[in-house]
């Protein structure tokens, strides 16, 4: 998933409790959901910044040939004005773009929220 391209907010919004919780019916395991998601969403984003910034490395044991790249600063900066791993989650939890299954014997079919 392009996460690069959501519609999740930068910054932190004040959401509604209950619209959270009737998703699942338990606001603990929407906190949990959401969480693991972030967690998922940050190892890619985190992946996919290695990659790029891999590019741009060098080699040298010299100090002194350490320069400024401005394509890897653009890259930087790119990534810093992401929205929060957090926050895409719970955009994508709201917007019932998540499953999730319980880990219990009796329920073996995912839950689609």
């Amino acid at each position: 998933m392009d996460y690069k391209k959501t519609d999740a907010p930068v910054s932190t919004i004040t959401r509604d409790i209950v619209a959270i919780a009737e998703k699942t019916g338990n606001i603990y395991e929407a906190v949990i959901i959401c969480s693991k998601m972030a967690n998922q969403i940050n190892a890619e984003i985190r992946k996919e910044l290695y990659e790029k910034l891999e590019e741009f490395a060098t080699y040298n044991d010299n100090l002194e040939e350490v320069h400024e790249n401005r394509e890897q600063i653009e890259v930087s900066k790119y990534f810093e004005k992401l929205p929060k791993p957090s926050l895409i989650a719970l955009e994508e939890f709201l917007n019932d773009r998540v499953y999730y299954a319980h880990a219990t014997p009796e329920n073996t079919e995912p839950t689609h929220v």
